[in-house]
């Protein structure tokens, strides 16, 4: 288990992290979530111990983090970290030794990664050669071909189609089975509900809103009612309790205050002909990221 306690990083003057605690448990995946600038780069940092917090500690199954537990890490960043004029052989063998892999096992692992990724064909080829979807791959790769027991994900599906994004889901899924701990960050709500069974959001380098995705989401009040049919806008905003109405091709999607607010849409459309879709949903996270955000910086 990952524990962070009480952590404060400054550069200099500059709090670039303060006060953060939060604890990531074996086979779980956690999301850290923040806009740029909120310290996750700085919090990824002290967990690789790349940087020494100013005070507070990080422990990995009980111990401080040190070169000896770093080697059970994995790390892909959101920066592309490839030396782009190896070839991917070369490449995983220096990530590998890196990691204290022999050479046996790292060119084992190797091809048994390529094959999943179905980039066999590039092994021998240089990384600067490559699409940056296979680049991304290639990073993946140099990330967990240790085998992580803590793996850190910043962005993984940057430059990835569609295909490519669901194949990293199903190895990320893999991992998990396998006991290891993720920290994943992104900035598509969708993927980290899609993971993410505990969370963080991170403002100035501080935690703002954490825990349980699925208690985040019960306990904000704001619920939103998706109706398709013979609706007039400028009627649904006139309804007590409703906080906006927007209008996409096919929908209305209506923002009430609480649950309790449903029945006042209910007896309108009673009034409406032709309605064929009336659903009440949970909020999504990235309206939820968005409000505690915009609450932290007084918005």
């Amino acid at each position: 288990m990952l524990k962070v306690n009480n952590v404060t990083k400054y550069y200099g003057d500059f709090k670039a992290v303060d006060n953060l605690s939060f604890e990531v448990k074996k086979g779980e995946i956690f999301g850290l979530l923040g806009v740029n600038g909120a310290g996750k780069t700085t919090t990824f940092r002290m967990i690789m111990n790349l940087i020494e917090p100013t005070s507070g500690t990080i422990t990995f199954n009980g111990k401080k983090i040190d070169y000896n537990l770093t080697d059970k890490i994995g790390f892909l960043t959101e920066e592309r970290s490839l030396l782009t004029k190896l070839t991917v052989k070369e490449q995983m063998l220096f990530y590998g030794a890196l990691k204290s892999l022999d050479e046996k096992t790292i060119l084992s692992r190797l091809d048994e990664l390529l094959t999943r990724f179905g980039i066999q064909e590039y092994k021998e080829r240089k990384i600067n050669t490559l699409s940056k979807g296979n680049q991304q791959k290639v990073q993946f790769i140099s990330a967990i071909i240790n085998e992580p027991s803590l793996l850190i994900l910043d962005e993984p599906f940057s430059g990835l189609d569609p295909i490519n994004i669901e194949l990293f889901k199903s190895v990320i899924l893999d991992l998990k089975k396998k006991g290891t701990s993720i920290i994943f960050s992104s900035h598509r709500m969708d993927h980290v509900e899609f993971f993410c069974e505990k969370l963080l959001i991170l403002v100035k380098g501080k935690s703002v809103f954490e825990g349980y995705l699925k208690d985040i989401k019960r306990d904000y009040k704001i619920k939103n009612i998706i109706i398709e049919g013979d609706v007039r806008q400028a009627d649904l905003k006139k309804i007590d309790g409703v906080i906006k109405v927007v209008k996409t091709a096919r929908f209305y999607h209506v923002s009430i205050k609480d649950e309790s607010y449903c029945k006042n849409v209910f007896e309108y459309l009673k009034t409406r002909n032709n309605i064929t879709r009336f659903t009440l949903e949970e909020p999504s996270l990235e309206e939820i990221f968005v409000s505690k955000v915009g609450e932290a910086y007084g918005k």
